[in-house]
């Protein structure tokens, strides 16, 4: 929604209040000592306006009188003069449609050429400290599909939080302390063990990592260290594998983001919790609340206090914090030590069952859970010709984010990944991912782009370039695929707001998808090299409106750019 159609929402909110002080001042209304509910809505069906109000149906009470006869009366008393709307019609049982004039389109394409590539973007956020914590694999081994969805889906939902005027961060929370560090330096060392003295004098335990990746780094520590580590002991052993394996991993990881255009403000470390005493601090805020007694020689939450069907463990028999502890230690150093508004976790489903534990516990050190969102992504698989693949062509392992990106794009990663909710399970197509035509949806709006860049191309040949045009020129754009294209256009920024509200990244794919579309129905059914220079001049003023937008979304979600395809 662009700032004209803000500006027109008031309006036509003022017009109506106006309306109906009017009728109750000519005694056509009665008089009513409440205040008077103006409601204005975009209707689904676009034959039923550009905005629609209830205002009669919501006050019938009020008035006492039936909706239908109130809308009458309203719209007898209705001065649309000076406005962005030209007519109304009264619905159903009491709607009060109203429709745009020629000068709103004639603003909406202005708006667009002033504000350029700021466009879509508002101040809605007032600069509210965000945080998107997303992906935070585990670092013991390689990135899969599921972070791959994950991180389209929480980089394109801070891009689109930035955008709603956020103060937005970006972050990984890396797992390197606790049980699965442990597990991860015993299997290190077994394999490290292997390979100097035989895979049958040091058999792989059942719930260790048995990964190739594994067997990898424990080789590339030999090529270093020789057999030095041999005959030491082995939690000196373990530490010096995982002190050399953890770094790679993380590195790696840091490295296939960044080719996947994903780049954290910040890798925050879980260990640094434990180093810091944020731990502590955090367990013994729970104590002095009330909120833990011991059992068995454990420390445990109230987590039952707070709607969980179980207490929870804070610190182990053997005195080590657990993973839940420091889940609510790094939670609280979001809000308190870093002063974030608000904060949003995109987790796998399933984790669903941790969702309300973590709220309940910022509830139980006396914070407000209700400003923790976890969005929870259901599961992601990779589809070619029309059957599921589990195992990578290249290794004979798990699909990792490094196959798929060997296979399709980033580009088509991103957008397609950026495509279906997250609360929703999908197929990725790799078939479909890697076409070059109108099927492929990311190519199918880059296309656009780069139509409107050839149309700009061919035109300048000719010594023909976009011009300012009158209001009046702007007027001609009257048919209906160009009003159709001008009122999506209008509505881009309250898309984003929309998108930011719902903490749904995925409205603004399908909203480019949707404009690419009624792009192509406008280019085929209006000339816009024509013969009419005022109209000419005008439609080259929609395309490079058109061109803004798609640049705009295509720049924020971090999708390239073609001027030629």
């Amino acid at each position: 929604m662009s700032k004209i159609v803000f500006r027109a929402i008031d309006d036509l909110k003022g017009i109506i209040s106006a309306a109906i002080d009017a009728a109750i001042k000519g005694n056509a209304l009665p008089p009513v000592y409440e205040a008077i509910c103006v409601n204005v809505e975009t209707p689904a069906d676009r034959k039923n306006g550009d905005f629609s109000s209830n205002v009669a149906m919501v006050n019938a009470k009020k008035f006492g009188m039936a909706p239908v006869k109130i809308a009458e009366i309203i719209g007898q008393n209705l001065d649309l003069s000076g406005s962005l709307f030209d007519r109304f019609e009264i619905a159903g049982p009491g709607f009060i449609n109203f429709f745009f004039a020629k000068e709103f389109y004639a603003s909406v394409v202005n708006d667009i050429l002033a504000i350029g590539a700021s466009y879509g973007h508002s101040g809605f956020g007032q600069g509210k400290k965000v945080m998107v914590e997303f992906v935070s694999a585990n670092p013991t081994g390689p990135m899969h599909m599921g972070n791959a969805r994950g991180g389209a889906l929480g980089d394109c939902l801070a891009a689109v939080l930035d955008a709603a005027g956020f103060d937005v961060w970006r972050e990984f929370y890396i797992n390197d302390a606790g049980n699965q560090i442990d597990k991860f330096g015993i299997s290190l060392e077994v394999r490290y063990l292997q390979l100097l003295d035989g895979e049958e004098n040091h058999p792989l335990p059942e719930d260790s990592y048995h990964g190739e990746d594994i067997k990898d780094l424990a080789q590339e520590f030999i090529d270093l260290n020789g057999d030095s580590y041999l005959n030491v002991d082995p939690a000196i052993r373990q530490q010096a594998l995982i002190d050399f394996a953890l770094p790679k991993n993380i590195t790696k990881m840091m490295v296939d983001l960044e080719k996947y255009r994903i780049v954290f403000d910040k890798w925050f470390h879980e260990s640094d919790l434990h180093n810091n005493g944020e731990i502590t601090e955090t367990i013994e805020i729970l104590k002095n609340n009330g909120m833990t007694y011991e059992l068995d020689g454990a420390l445990w939450y109230k987590a039952t206090k707070f709607g969980s069907e179980k207490d929870e463990v804070l610190v182990r028999q053997n005195g080590n914090p657990t993973y839940f502890a420091a889940d609510i230690a790094y939670h609280r150093n979001k809000f308190i030590k870093r002063g974030f508004d608000f904060c949003i976790d995109i987790w796998g489903a399933d984790h669903h069952g941790h969702v309300a534990r973590v709220k309940g516990a910022m509830d139980a050190i006396g914070l407000d859970g209700n400003n923790l969102e976890v969005i929870l992504m259901q599961l992601v698989k990779l589809v070619k010709d029309g059957q599921v693949v589990r195992m990578s062509k290249r290794t004979g392992k798990a699909i990792q984010l490094t196959d798929l990106l060997d296979e399709v794009s980033v580009d088509s990663a991103r957008f397609i990944f950026n495509m279906r909710e997250a609360n929703t399970q999908m197929d990725f197509d790799l078939d479909l991912a890697v076409k070059e035509d109108a099927q492929n949806p990311v190519y199918y709006v880059q296309y656009a782009h780069a139509r409107i860049c050839s149309i700009l191309r061919a035109l300048e040949k000719e010594g023909i370039t976009p011009r300012s045009c009158s209001l009046e020129e702007l007027f001609l754009l009257n048919t209906p695929e160009e009003r159709d294209l001008i009122r999506h256009l209008a509505m881009y920024t309250s898309e984003i707001i929309d998108s930011a509200k719902s903490y749904d990244p995925t409205r603004i794919t399908r909203y480019v998808i949707a404009l690419a579309t009624l792009f192509h129905k406008f280019y085929n059914s209006c000339r816009v090299n024509c013969d009419d220079e005022p109209l000419m001049s005008a439609r080259l003023s929609l395309c490079v409106c058109v061109k803004t937008v798609i640049c705009n979304v295509l720049n924020m979600l971090k999708i390239t750019v073609p001027e030629s395809m």
